[in-house]
């Protein structure tokens, strides 16, 4: 029988892109394709991508499961409120109806982030730390954060795989990290963590390193971070045999990049644009993080978290399923140009 498959966030910088590579990814046979839409205004903008819109109040469970078992949907990526876990519990025993109803395996697939399994997670960063490590699942469960946000965040993505297990469904926790290029979708073009570097900037009139000169993390352009959803769904169509639950974990990543030479390119083109003073990087004190705080909105002890940090987790499993980057790691420094121009358009006019 063919899988019915929904996607929520199709307005956003991720869902939105991965919507817009759906129709040229050649995936196997599935049944239909819905898009978890707000409004009928969303529902007309998936249609041209061949979704179906699924218009529903992620708020509202009761309509949410109705939904999905009248529909028989058996796969759900969710890519959205990577934070908490509030919706997700609703749509797995949802998923574990259908699969009585069906006999169809089912497929729950979270997206996290690179964050719950980097230094700010309280995870070691002394040597890398695989996305096919037998452990990790107990190495995310035993870590304890330094701040109280990535002690729930953290806890979302085992509390799901227990779920899973406890439901019958192959959960799958996705992992994006800094990924960075224009959005494809009909939403959201742009990025969060390379945008946090020109908003602080912008309020700063400088480009400040929030962290020690070794510091640094997986890069993945936004087509290498479709093209991942899309290899896990095709493996889920194909019914192949791979990680899942507690070997369940994929990062989408070309390599890694230190966050200086990430800073540094784009006080380049941030100076060119004269949105900074001149293009010298340098060491963040306390006035600076005050002042980068104001325009991110957040309290300065977040400031390093959505600036910095170390990440050695290590892409193995996407090539393991047959996905293969199309960019490499410097990539984001000889494209930076480019991309502040782009996010500066985007945040004027918004």
């Amino acid at each position: 029988m063919l899988h019915n498959i929904l996607i929520t966030g199709a307005s956003g910088y991720l869902g939105g892109s991965l919507l817009a590579r759906w129709k040229g990814a050649n995936l196997p046979s599935y049944g239909k394709l819905y898009a978890l839409v707000r409004s009928e205004d969303q529902g007309q903008a998936v249609k041209q991508f061949g979704a179906e819109p699924l218009l529903c109040d992620l708020g509202d469970h009761d309509k949410l499961r109705e939904k999905i078992i009248s529909n028989e949907i058996s796969i759900i990526l969710f890519l959205i409120d990577s934070a908490s876990d509030q919706h997700q519990p609703t749509m797995i025993r949802a998923l574990h109806e259908v699969k009585v109803k069906t006999g169809k395996d089912v497929h729950f697939l979270h997206t996290g982030g690179a964050k719950h399994f980097s230094s700010h997670a309280g995870l070691s960063t002394e040597k890398p730390l695989l996305d096919t490590d037998p452990d990790l699942y107990n190495i995310l469960k035993s870590s304890v954060a330094p701040h109280p946000y990535f002690a729930q965040t953290t806890k979302v993505n085992f509390s799901i795989i227990d779920l899973c297990e406890e439901y019958g469904v192959r959960g799958y926790i996705f992992a994006p990290c800094i990924v960075y290029g224009k959005g494809e979708g009909f939403g959201k073009k742009i990025s969060i963590q390379v945008v946090a570097i020109v908003k602080a900037a912008h309020r700063a009139r400088r480009v400040y390193d929030v962290n020690g000169p070794d510091a640094s993390w997986p890069v993945c352009h936004v087509v290498d971070n479709s093209t991942l959803y899309l290899e896990l769904v095709r493996n889920m169509l194909l019914g192949t045999e791979m990680g899942y639950n507690k070997r369940g974990f994929y990062l989408a990543s070309s390599g890694s990049i230190k966050w200086h030479d990430i800073y540094h390119a784009f006080a380049v083109a941030l100076a060119k644009r004269d949105v900074v003073d001149d293009d010298v990087v340098k060491p963040a004190d306390d006035a600076a993080l005050k002042q980068m705080a104001e325009a991110l909105e957040v309290p300065e002890s977040l400031v390093p978290v959505m600036l910095g940090g170390k990440c050695t987790f290590t892409p193995v499993h996407g090539g393991e399923i047959g996905w293969k980057s199309q960019y490499w790691p410097d990539h984001i420094i000889e494209t930076a140009d480019e991309e502040v121009d782009f996010i500066l358009k985007s945040l004027d006019k918004n």
